[in-house]
């Protein structure tokens, strides 16, 4: 197996190739479905398919033939959505790549191993003249019996239909930009859908990665209304402040509706980890489940199927992390590198493992304190701190919001962190999550803690193993019933 085969991580079989956005997911007849973009040569030229993977619990995948590619289409396939008709058919909305227009193409079955010929996207004034639009990643959504329609860019335009074929243009999408947004953003692989009692955006701009908006629709503007912006990429110290591929190490969501109601979220992670490594490797993040909390606020959680992989659970309690960074003078480094200060908290044995760490709300308070794996590489492994100075959590040197100070005061602190080999997702009461990559990670398969100023106990710490969920991966890098037909 190759070193950079994960094992329960989503990634594609073939050779490196780019882009590897998440396309059009559905959940069918007990079956999720996903799609993702890879780069094929059609016709003598670079074009790009949607490779289309099957899953009973969106861990385990297997490769089907790949339907939606340029010898079928008549052109290749940019970001879209998947979304079903009124009559109950799956269907997918896509940039169609050199077409110059956005495409739509509806399933002949719920096994989506048949496709209709796909069709142009063909918008209006609503005095019948032509609209001058710019026609990018696509979004389509069903609210009543009116289908609406946004196109990606600066300032996407929305456009409404009652057969799908026949489009109106209302306006501008959003109803005003906030200002924790910047000028020079796009709203790109759109993906819009209710979230409890609100209504969620969730995108990219291209320089500044993965983001959402949380907001209302107003019925009678037929227009969005956002209330909130977030982010869910996050810059790493090495990465300039603006950059496609520079600074978008998660990027191109797609979501769908679970089977009991749940939104489950992927992002492709592109420039992830140093010198570009995983770029063509076309990952996706671990699944994640989105929901709005009582305040209205989004929370974000690791997909609970994930814990029917664990075995060998471990639990340790009232453990300590007793030796304190006291000394303000030179020679202390932050995080420390090595013991005293530097902690052996457990050593795990294997490439698959989550572990589970609640520290009281007293014990966390205004302190600055961590964790540290693969603590004996060269360069000193990778940290998880907790920074009160500047409410924020910081995973390698990617730093995202997350401050003790604004949790409730009942409410402790609790870190869960998801290893698979190099790749290591954090996440911390459902409210933040990060992603960092080691590729250093056979060193030392151990978890290190320290703390300033005081000690600082952590009450629970559960460690388990996890099943590999790639078996469909490993079969399709040899049967390769996924790989594009120039010639179908």
């Amino acid at each position: 197996m190759d070193d950079m085969t994960l094992n329960y991580h989503l990634m594609h079989p073939g050779e490196d190739s780019l882009p590897g956005d998440p396309n059009a997911a559905f959940y069918l007849d007990g079956v999720y479905h996903l799609h993702y973009i890879i780069k094929q040569q059609w016709q003598g030229k670079e074009s790009f398919c949607f490779i289309h993977v099957t899953s009973p619990d969106m861990l385990h995948w297997t490769w089907q033939p790949t339907k939606l590619q340029p010898s079928f289409t008549g052109h290749g396939m940019y970001s879209g959505t998947g979304f079903m008709t009124k009559e109950g058919q799956p269907a997918v909305i896509y940039h169609g790549q050199a077409s110059d227009r956005n495409q739509i193409a509806i399933a002949e079955n719920p096994q989506l191993s048949d496709w209709q010929k796909p069709y142009a996207v063909e918008v209006k004034n609503p005095n019948g003249s032509e609209v001058n639009m710019y026609h990018w990643d696509p979004d389509c959504f069903l609210i009543d019996d009116t289908y609406y329609a946004i196109s990606g860019g600066p300032q996407p335009p929305i456009f409404k239909s009652d057969n799908l074929k026949n489009w109106t243009l209302i306006g501008d999408f959003m109803h005003h930009h906030l200002p924790d947004t910047t000028i020079g953003e796009d709203i790109s692989c759109p993906n819009f859908f209710r979230l409890g009692d609100r209504w969620m955006l969730l995108c990219i701009s291209h320089p500044l990665g993965c983001r959402y908006y949380i907001g209302d629709w107003d019925a009678k503007a037929e227009q969005f209304v956002p209330k909130v912006h977030g982010r869910m990429n996050w810059r790493r110290d090495e990465q300039p402040l603006f950059g496609l591929f520079q600074r978008t190490d998660f990027f191109a969501p797609e979501s769908v509706l679970t089977a009991d109601g749940r939104r489950v979220m992927w992002a492709w992670l592109t420039s992830a980890g140093p010198d570009d490594a995983l770029l063509n490797k076309t990952i996706q993040s671990m699944p994640r489940e989105l929901s709005l909390a009582s305040d209205g606020t989004l929370r974000i959680k690791p997909l609970a199927e994930l814990e029917e992989q664990r075995f060998d659970g471990v639990t340790l309690t009232d453990v300590t992390i007793s030796n304190p960074i006291v000394k303000h003078g030179y020679g202390t480094p932050m995080p420390p590198t090595g013991a005293p200060n530097l902690q052996r908290i457990v050593d795990f044995d294997g490439d698959a493992v989550e572990i589970r760490i609640t520290v009281p709300r007293n014990q966390a308070a205004r302190k600055l304190f961590g964790f540290t794996l693969f603590g004996d590489s060269a360069d000193g492994g990778l940290s998880i701190v907790f920074r009160p100075e500047t409410g924020t959590l910081r995973v390698g040197t990617t730093e995202a919001p997350f401050a003790v100070a604004d949790l409730p005061d009942d409410e402790d602190v609790e870190l869960r962190i998801f290893i698979d080999k190099y790749l290591v997702e954090v996440f911390v009461n459902d409210r933040q999550a990060l992603l960092g990559v080691h590729l250093d990670c056979t060193g030392n398969q151990g978890l290190d803690a320290f703390t300033v100023g005081t000690k600082t106990t952590i009450t629970q710490l559960d460690i388990w193993h996890l099943n590999p969920t790639n078996q469909g991966f490993l079969d399709a890098q040899k049967n390769r019933v996924w790989e594009p037909n120039e010639n179908i």
